[in-house]
């Protein structure tokens, strides 16, 4: 058992979060509403018998109700029926590819600019160069090509002598595209995870699991997860042709770019996902890439403490502003580079593009406040659109607005002749599917159930946005749009010990999808409360039960420091921190109420 103290230091970097205002009067973010796990059966808590409290309950909370199950879970083992080759067209794009390689064909990856289609191109680029293919990486530019296929650079590709085209986390919407590169004379593969239209392209083979007809047991693989399920079939083929193993795939390290293409994608870290990232991390913990060992360095993370947390708060932002405010190629060069000097040169400029890229956030996030609130302060759907707005920004803005107000959000960059819209929504609304209703307005849209994107042209604008909104005030109106925060367990806060963190590191990787454990305290006592953060946003707590004292961090919850109660009830995660090499416990907020109030 690991020794650790009972109180910690907080190591504390700004952070953007702002009290929410219009020009005329001051906002609060929504009350949440606290929901508690009911208690564990008693066949399920026989079952689970043999795992200690309170990591049975949470088994429990998660869907995993037998031993059985809860085994599975926490080894982290893929579903049955996870063989590549039980994705449709798996077959015809592997044989196709076996022959560019074979017959010296160019072959292009035509990838996206987030973390998951950088991964994804990097994966697929290593893979075809290690087989000896002809093969480039191609990621289009944001602000010049816009997201997916667009015709200038499938001519391009043409002209340059490629004669395959590959997609990776983009294409699966891109019919008028695949019919002008296939009069272009360029044939193509598909691989997108996100969810395909009433018709897909005409191409050699599309490979999405969300495709009707599709039997493969996982639909939740990232744009990057199904790049590595065609590069894991396509070796296997080859190794088979040529009766040898693929002991070489095994080797080859690929499971770090599927780890950070996947968590920063917030695909949920559930099933496949879940097996796929947590070797992935493992790998992370040993890096061996210079760009990424370049990476880990400047943004100060210990490897061996590396967790999905930190890709998805630290690493993945990163990769990600690149793509945000210039071209996303400085990614994908971090990740291909061998050159420790560039390797470390690309790392710091990722690093400082970051930091250009947080502040262009505030600023538009503000402006886009303004702007919605002014507009309609009580839309269910909330809009703002700007010529100013940076077009890499804009999902960040309307994620803020989102998470602010508990509302779906769209801000936009309105350009001369189209609109830009990047969308971000709630579980109670699924926001490409109110796209779906609206498709005639718009030149291109698509996404998942909480985020999405679409170009329209600015004289469809109003309608377009008029039409949502009657959408969400039909879907919406009717419902307490409160956030919900679940809370895994009610405990005593003298029964937190220190053996429940090493339950807790079973459950990684966790994130979207696998929550971080949280526990409920009750009518805990405040020994000491103050600010912390460059603008006080942040609180530092102690607290106790009268048995034990801990100290606390509540990010984002300073306003608590005018009205903070004598005695509070928590709902928080339970964690350790390390500095200088000690090892500490603390509780991480998540939210705070007075004692004995409604939840």
């Amino acid at each position: 058992m690991r020794q650790r103290s009972n109180t910690y230091i907080v190591i504390h970097k700004p952070c953007n979060i702002r009290l929410c205002y219009t020009s005329a009067r001051i906002m609060h973010k929504p009350q949440k509403r606290w929901q508690i796990f009911p208690l564990i059966t008693p066949e399920a808590d026989k079952s689970l018998i043999e795992f200690p409290q309170p990591l049975r309950q949470i088994l429990f909370n998660r869907g995993y109700p037998t031993s059985t199950a809860a085994l599975d879970f926490l080894a982290a083992r893929p579903p049955i029926g996870s063989d590549p080759f039980n994705l449709l067209g798996m077959g015809s794009a592997v044989d196709r590819l076996s022959s560019a390689i074979k017959n010296q064909e160019k072959i292009a990856i035509y990838g996206d600019y987030d973390a998951d289609g950088v991964t994804a191109t990097a994966l697929m680029v290593q893979v075809l160069s290690t087989l000896g293919a002809k093969v480039e990486g191609y990621i289009p530019n944001r602000f010049d090509e816009g997201y997916g296929l667009n015709n200038e650079a499938l001519a391009s590709l043409q002209q340059s002598g490629v004669d395959l085209v590959v997609t990776v986390d983009c294409g699966v919407r891109s019919i008028e595209e695949v019919e002008h590169a296939r009069k272009l004379g360029l044939e193509m593969i598909i691989t997108d995870h996100h969810h395909p239209g009433d018709e897909l392209p005409a191409v050699l083979a599309v490979i999405n699991p969300k495709q009707y007809g599709d039997d493969y047991p996982d639909k939740n693989l990232a744009g990057v997860g199904l790049a590595f399920k065609l590069a894991k079939a396509l070796m296997s083929h080859l190794a088979l042709e040529q009766g040898q193993t693929s002991d070489e795939f095994e080797t080859m390290n690929l499971l770090d770019l599927v780890a950070l293409g996947t968590v920063a994608d917030l695909a949920p870290l559930i099933g496949e996902n879940r097996s796929l990232v947590r070797a992935g991390i493992a790998s992370l913990q040993q890096p061996k890439r210079q760009g990424l060992q370049a990476l880990i360095g400047v943004c100060g993370l210990i490897p061996r403490r590396l967790q999905a947390s930190d890709i998805g708060y630290i690493l993945g932002p990163r990769l990600n502003a690149a793509g945000r405010l210039d071209s996303a190629l400085a990614a994908f060069d971090l990740l291909t580079t061998e050159d420790i000097y560039n390797a470390g040169r690309l790392a710091q400029q990722l690093d400082n593009q970051n930091r250009e890229r947080q502040k262009i956030t505030r600023e538009v996030q503000e402006k886009a406040e303004r702007i919605a609130l002014d507009d309609d302060p009580d839309s269910l759907l909330l809009f703002a659109a700007d010529p100013e707005f940076n077009p890499g920004i804009v999902g960040l803005a309307a994620s803020r607005l989102n998470e602010q107000y508990y509302r779906p959000a769209i801000v936009a960059y309105k350009g001369d002749t189209y609109t830009r819209g990047s969308c971000r929504s709630i579980p109670e609304f699924h926001i490409t599917e109110a796209l779906d209703q609206c498709e005639e307005l718009m030149e291109h849209h698509g996404g998942h159930a909480a985020a999405a994107g679409f170009t329209v042209r600015n004289e469809n604008l109003p309608e377009l946005i008029s039409r949502l909104r009657a959408i969400a005030f039909e879907q919406l109106s009717k419902i307490d749009l409160r956030p919900v925060i679940n809370g895994d367990v009610e405990i005593q806060l003298s029964n937190l010990v220190p053996e429940i963190i090493d339950q807790l590191d079973l459950l990684q990787p966790t994130g979207y999808g696998n929550p971080q454990p949280v526990f409920v305290s009750r009518e805990l006592r405040i020994l000491d409360h103050r600010q912390v953060g460059r603008e006080g946003n942040h609180l530092r707590l102690t607290v106790t039960d009268g048995w034990i004292t801990y100290d606390a961090i509540a990010f984002g919850q300073g306003h608590w420091y005018e009205e903070m109660p004598s005695l509070v009830d928590l709902m928080y995660a339970f964690e350790t921190n390390e500095f200088n090499g000690k090892e500490s416990l603390q509780l991480r907020v998540r939210d705070i109420k007075p004692s004995n109030s409604d939840d």
